[in-house]
């Protein structure tokens, strides 16, 4: 009689996790062979596995990835030039216990995005919060929140991120206006948070990509010097799987 109760009760605290494993006890007679304490600890460990479980789909969702990616799925067979000794130890996210930076550059289609949000999501999994922008959409946030007055507030949110992507770095030519909000936002991140920032160009071509040489001096300054560079070579991975993909239909 006092099954019912307990586990309205369960539910009432929020303890879903402990509920649900209770059920399943109650279900399973073998369980009746472990002491009290033991089937405590099994109540115990299911709420924390599936809060942390919880919390992690949230970190996930917030971090509205490009693409879902993971370290297993990186593909070191196509030759790009991908270090898997450097990917691996980035992995470990001692890069973002150290607030430091990555810089992944490359010609288009081969894999800049994917290795970017894989890193992102790996850092998801050890407890980081993570956040996806691609550089035209983040200057128009910018923008608009200093139309607003939302700029303040916004600087203050992408301050607090563990792991800021942002894609597409260098598309087009930044104005000094642009130069100033990146400024400010990477000085607030500079040794307090990790930023990933992707492009096309190398690194040393970006300080061409912005009108104010001086600016660019500041702004390069806080990502690059402490940054583990990756550079990725090769042809665009998305025309090969087309092509390989016309070549089998072809054939079939």
């Amino acid at each position: 009689m006092l099954n019912h109760p307990t586990l309205d009760k369960l539910e009432a605290l929020r303890f879903t996790g402990m509920a649900r494993a209770l059920r399943e006890q109650l279900r399973a007679p073998e369980m009746d062979r472990l002491d009290f304490l033991e089937r405590l600890g099994l109540l115990i460990d299911r709420e924390l596995t599936e809060r942390e479980n919880h919390r992690l789909k949230s970190r996930l969702r917030r971090a509205g990835l490009r693409q879902q990616a993971s370290m297993e799925d990186l593909d070191y067979h196509t030759p790009r030039g991908l270090d898997r000794a450097l990917v691996l130890s980035l992995s470990a996210c001692e890069w973002v216990r150290a607030h430091q930076n990555v810089i992944i550059t490359g010609p288009t289609g081969v894999g800049k995005s994917f290795l970017a949000c894989a890193l992102a999501h790996t850092a998801c999994l050890m407890g980081y919060s993570a956040l996806y922008t691609r550089m035209p959409r983040l200057l128009e946030d910018l923008a608009l929140s200093r139309g607003d007055g939302r700029y303040l507030k916004l600087l203050k949110q992408l301050a607090r991120v563990d792991v800021l992507v942002i894609d597409d770095w260098g598309l087009v030519q930044l104005t000094a206006t642009q130069q100033r909000d990146l400024l400010e936002l990477l000085d607030d991140r500079h040794a307090v948070r990790s930023t990933i920032a992707t492009s096309q160009l190398p690194a040393p071509a970006w300080h061409e990509a912005m009108a104010d040489p001086t600016l660019a001096d500041a702004l390069l300054d806080r990502l690059i010097h402490n940054a583990h560079p990756l550079t990725l070579r090769g042809e665009s991975m998305r025309k090969q799987s087309a092509a390989l993909h016309v070549n089998g239909t072809a054939r079939t």
